[in-house]
């Protein structure tokens, strides 16, 4: 059984896209992934992962936004 939130047609990114998605390194990642902060790829190859682009953009839309307010800093 799938995931609720996988879609059949849902996009698969690489990890290059998901770099540029999210503004991240490799190293950031997979160092979120450890430490179960970052939405786990699945396996497409021997040495092939890719991320659903719908828990890519979730997290997205979790991460805490910047206020602009400078005037505490």
């Amino acid at each position: 059984m799938e995931p609720d939130n996988c879609d059949r047609h849902d996009i698969l990114l690489t990890r290059r896209q998901v770099e540029a998605r999210c503004c991240l390194s490799t190293s950031s990642i997979y160092r979120f992934m450890r430490d179960g902060l970052f939405p786990e790829p699945i396996r497409v190859g021997r040495r092939a992962v890719r991320w659903h682009a719908t828990e890519i953009e979730e997290w997205l839309a979790s991460r805490p936004r910047a206020t602009g307010d400078l005037s505490s800093a």
